[in-house]
């Protein structure tokens, strides 16, 4: 059997499906499954069974000797939140757990870090586990998944094999219910189709010209598949970047998401919240060489052929 937790939201969801697709279907599936608009994700999905996240531990005690592999995928992933007491249950107290019954139980843990452990940039965005401790999250959810990793590259006992992912800026299906957190495509496609315009934030950086902050956009279905490849791969424990490696604008975000709705562009932009001004990344770049040196060889999906097949999706 294999575990996803956060099995209900937006990546999780997804690598559900696609283990599914790719023929396995003794999923164990974890999270609270308290939202029903979350839940819907899960429609159609073949699943062994359903664990709440608070009572997964004491199921995983007496159920290890039959689970095969570990996606813990699950956190609170609103940057916005600043209850760091919050944050650190559920993102690194948890993840702390999950990581003690994996070696425990031997069992192999891919675990789901974040970009947002990057801040600035300003120490620039390689996987290495010598920058941790050097890295300043803008925000206290990037501090909590950066404590789990400085805490995890530090201990001697470790799952046979282990993985972590820095995510950068999914997009793509799943992630309808995640509200001011969803991509910018998925904000994109209802602006416009409410609107005919889209509104971006207007750059408070006099090196970045309006619309021109850049991201890392990766593809949800890419993450699935990197998932699924680290799955059967299991070796070369470590942490890795997970984005496409190539920066696009907003601007460019925007242009791709009227073309797949067939408008022509009407962007406005805007000022930028002042609650997350002090804190907004102008620019994102995955250094994707790591997970390439390891034999990862499978392209990612451009951001045009990403956002054109996500918005017909949603079109539907």
């Amino acid at each position: 059997m294999i575990i996803v937790t956060g099995a209900a939201g937006f990546i999780g969801s997804q690598l559900v499906h696609q283990l599914n697709r790719e023929g396995f279907k003794a999923i164990i599936a974890v999270d609270k499954f308290d939202r029903e608009d979350k839940n819907r994700n899960l429609e159609g999905a073949q699943l062994h069974a359903r664990i709440d996240r608070d009572e997964f531990f004491s199921w995983l005690d007496t159920n290890y000797e039959d689970i095969e592999f570990c996606f813990h995928l699950g956190a609170r992933t609103d940057t916005t939140e600043f209850d760091r007491d919050l944050l650190w249950k559920l993102n690194t107290e948890y993840s702390k757990e999950m990581w003690k019954r994996c070696v425990q139980y031997q069992i192999p843990l891919v675990y789901a870090s974040s970009a947002a452990t990057y801040g600035l940039g300003e120490h620039g965005y390689m996987d290495s586990e010598e920058l941790a401790p050097k890295l300043k999250p803008l925000n206290p959810y990037g501090e909590s998944k950066n404590e789990f990793d400085i805490w995890a590259f530090a201990q001697e006992e470790k799952p046979f094999y282990w993985a972590g992912l820095k995510f950068f800026n999914v997009y793509g299906p799943g992630e309808y219910h995640k509200g001011r957190m969803a991509s910018v495509i998925w904000h994109a496609y209802n602006q416009i189709n409410a609107s005919g315009k889209m509104k971006l934030f207007r750059s408070h950086n006099p090196d970045f010209k309006d619309g021109e902050q850049q991201r890392d956009f990766i593809y949800v279905k890419d993450v699935c598949d990197v998932c699924m490849w680290l799955l059967r791969h299991r070796k070369d424990s470590g942490i890795y970047n997970l984005g496409t490696g190539k920066a696009r604008s907003f601007n460019d975000l925007a242009r791709a998401v009227f073309t797949a709705l067939q408008k022509e562009p009407q962007i406005e932009y805007i000022d930028t919240p002042l609650d997350i001004r002090d804190k907004y990344q102008y620019f994102t770049e995955a250094d994707m060489s790591k997970l390439k040196s390891i034999g990862y060889e499978k392209p990612f999906t451009s951001l045009e052929e990403g956002v054109k097949e996500y918005v017909e999706g949603l079109a539907n």
